[in-house]
């Protein structure tokens, strides 16, 4: 593991997962590979923006406090997750 570099995104957990297909500009792919290249080196394991992204959109929901306040119980499903554990790494 490599740690010159401190990433808001940490080591990924393990989790079940759904397929979804979405659109993006290429510039961000761009950017969403070359995150995934420094991921892979800092943290000795291979991966690719799809397997990133998830984690990174869990860990921007968990942090997101209108989202937050707006659940009637005052906590998300991500904020109960491992996912949402990425989000702490974030701060």
């Amino acid at each position: 593991m490599n740690t010159n570099h401190k990433l808001r995104l940490g080591p990924l957990p393990k989790t079940e997962s759904v397929k979804l297909t979405f659109f993006c500009p290429s510039d961000l792919k761009t950017e969403l590979d070359r995150y995934a290249a420094l991921h892979a080196q800092t943290y000795g394991e291979a991966t690719d923006a799809l397997v990133l992204i998830p984690h990174m959109l869990a860990a921007f929901m968990a942090r997101d406090r209108g989202f937050r306040r707006g659940d009637a119980k005052g906590k998300t499903p991500l904020a109960s997750t491992k996912s949402a554990d990425a989000g702490r790494a974030l701060e």
